[in-house]
């Protein structure tokens, strides 16, 4: 491991993550707010940035630095992002649970008075969910030059899915090329947004939470605040677009307009949202007395929030029948498309391990028999479903162990359970009373708080980049 690579790297990272505080500094004084928690950010994040900038190195940057360098520097940014929330009084525990939940986009949150506080401090919340949507790697890979081979491996550690998907030859092209689409539906949005009757500093937060996939609110009722069937209307149009793969919309946009329909991967996953959706809407007609239309407003909002992991709330879900909050609690466990905002298992990931169990259940009739898996009509190599798999497992496994220590730290079943899968698959709000929709995270205790920040960062780098760091084999030479 060639640490001087990987602290050279971090400070050019946190030096750009002291540039973005700027922008809520903007915001502080446009509202009259202090401008005292930035000020400070600002100086200690820079500060330590070129402090770490004097590692320099003309050393090639190989596979284990960029694991490195990717999963310390999310930890990093959560650390120094965690700066602005300290200042404003919050916890420094509740602060870093806050930041990781942003730039992880999970959306969990231990905020139970949401609107007391600043304005530029809940927009810097929005902010860093929207830099962590792309990915702060995949910006820094944008912007920064002469990365060369170093770029592809980090755009290998950080990018979301069992494959990596380039756009261009150049990495660097390819970040540039996806930051550009992420920019441009993001202000389309924000358009839509402010033509419903929204203000520009409500739409721009709730833009940078929904193309995040994150689902963080500037208010305690979440998109329930707006009274609008029309926002919600909008905003799930919007989060099904960001639920989806963002190279799949370059070249739906730029080379084939039938892109998107003829992916695999999108056709199952608009499936399960419209099967979901239909479903949800059946048993909240049935359950709820709610009419057919508003049922079906709720149920498509719902389920499209929860299977891309953004986690808004249109209402209190948790007050809904047994088998409604069944079919959400299903797709918490699905996620969006590879190379989306997005967190969880992800769709790709579940298509491929039915078809392999498909295919196993041919050769159990037909040993004799050859029956190869094939995705978008291309054969899937064997190595690719075996770290499927493998991910699955330690995927589980994680969720299983976290559950387990919240369980023993006190909490109730379905509060162990949802805020597990909830952090773990970067989606927000759990089922209960303690973290469903209309709660919030701040009554778990702080050992189960550690635990949670541990499952955002797992989840968000797709298991492998975090765990990695945890094996002797890793710090080796």
């Amino acid at each position: 491991m060639n640490y001087k690579v990987v602290l050279y790297a971090l400070g050019g990272l946190l030096r750009l993550l002291g540039l973005f505080m700027i922008i809520p500094l903007g915001v502080a004084y446009y509202y009259g707010e202090s401008l005292t928690p930035f000020l400070v950010s600002i100086f200690i994040t820079s500060l330590t940035g070129f402090l770490l900038l004097s590692f320099k190195t003309r050393d090639e940057w190989m596979r284990k630095e960029g694991f490195a360098i990717v999963a310390l520097g999310w930890l990093a940014a959560a650390i120094f992002g965690a700066i602005p929330f300290i200042m404003d009084g919050i916890s420094p525990l509740n602060a870093l649970f806050e930041s990781m939940s942003g730039f992880t986009t999970t959306g969990s949150s231990i905020l139970t008075d949401i609107e007391s506080h600043p304005k530029s401090i809940l927009f810097w919340r929005g902010l860093i969910m929207w830099i962590g949507g792309m990915g702060i790697i995949v910006l820094f890979i944008a912007i920064l030059p002469k990365l060369g081979v170093a770029g592809r491996q980090l755009f290998r550690a950080e990018s979301p899915g069992p494959t990596e998907d380039k756009l261009k030859p150049r990495v660097k092209d390819t970040a540039r090329i996806l930051w550009m689409v992420y920019f441009v539906i993001s202000l389309a949005m924000v358009i839509a947004l402010m033509l419903a009757g929204v203000s520009l500093y409500d739409a721009l937060n709730h833009t940078f939470t929904t193309m995040a996939c994150g689902g963080f609110s500037n208010y305690a009722l979440s998109i329930g605040a707006f009274r609008s069937p029309l926002v919600e209307y909008i905003i799930t149009l919007f989060t099904f677009i960001a639920g989806a793969n963002f190279a799949l919309h370059y070249r739906a946009i730029y080379i084939d307009k039938n892109f998107l329909l003829k992916d695999e991967e999108f056709r199952f996953y608009t499936a399960i949202v419209l099967s979901a959706s239909g479903l949800l809407t059946f048993l909240l007609w049935r359950d709820m007395g709610t009419g057919l239309l508003d049922s079906f407003r709720l149920a498509i909002f719902q389920v499209v929030t929860i299977i891309t992991s953004t986690g808004f709330s249109s209402t209190d879900f948790n007050l809904w029948s047994e088998p409604a909050k069944m079919v959400l609690l299903v797709v918490m466990f699905i996620g969006a498309c590879a190379g989306s905002t997005g967190g969880g298992i992800k769709v790709v990931r579940i298509l491929i391990l039915l078809k392999h169990s498909r295919a196993e259940l041919f050769k159990a009739l037909h040993p004799r028999a050859v029956k190869s898996i094939k995705f978008n009509n291309k054969p899937v190599p064997d190595e690719v479903v075996s770290s499927i798999v493998s991910f699955t497992v330690i995927y589980l496994l994680v969720f299983l162990t976290s559950a387990l220590i919240l369980s023993l730290l006190g909490s109730d079943i379905i509060t162990s359970i949802t805020a597990s899968i909830a952090t773990l698959g970067n989606i927000g709000p759990g089922l209960g009373e303690v973290v469903g929709p209309m709660g919030s995270f701040d009554p778990i205790p702080p050992p189960g708080k550690l635990v949670l920040i541990a499952n955002m960062w797992i989840g968000r780098l797709e298991v492998y980049t975090v765990i990695s760091l945890l094996t002797p084999e890793f710090w080796k030479k």
